[in-house]
């Protein structure tokens, strides 16, 4: 079966940066609902349309095909004293975006503690960065109703959220 809209395909890959540095790579294979559903970046799956189980795929992504621009209005410095006694570089908080009247929530990571003030992050740790995603198609079927209703891929023996 050849990679097509409502069709479940797994693969393995590896995620390196510009340089060829390695970022992530799968030991066992991911599954996505292909055809827009939003389960993998828009032009891998381009590039992964029509393919076959075992074929082979690069794709190379500038930052806006991935994770985006690196905004640095999603940088905010913020008082000591609204964060745990234990607050530390790494450490993720969700919170309102700067000016957002509806309070989308995102998620922001600290880089900065000192005794006065938190600097967090909501910038995704490779946003601004271009991407190498490649790897191997190791299957391809027919989404289930189930699935297609869903949006997304359930595990085996059925729904998994």
């Amino acid at each position: 079966m050849k990679i097509a809209k409502n069709a479940v395909v797994s693969l393995t890959y590896e995620l390196s940066d510009a340089s060829g540095a390695l970022i992530e790579k799968t030991s066992e294979p991911i599954s996505y609902l292909h055809g827009g559903y939003d389960g993998i970046f828009p032009l891998v799956e381009e590039a992964l349309d029509g393919k076959d189980e075992g074929d082979k795929f690069s794709v190379a992504m500038e930052a806006d095909d991935a994770f985006g621009e690196y905004e640095h209005d999603l940088v905010r410095v913020e008082p000591r004293n609204m964060f745990p006694a234990d607050v530390a570089v790494g450490m993720q908080f969700e919170g309102g975006a700067e000016g957002d009247e509806d309070e989308d929530f995102m998620l922001y990571t600290v880089t900065e503690v000192t005794d006065d003030e938190v600097t967090v992050d909501g910038n995704h740790p490779l946003a601004g960065k271009a991407l190498n995603f490649s790897g191997v198609i190791t299957g391809v079927r027919a989404a289930s109703a189930e699935e297609l209703s869903h949006g997304h891929v359930h595990g085996d023996g059925g729904h998994h959220h």
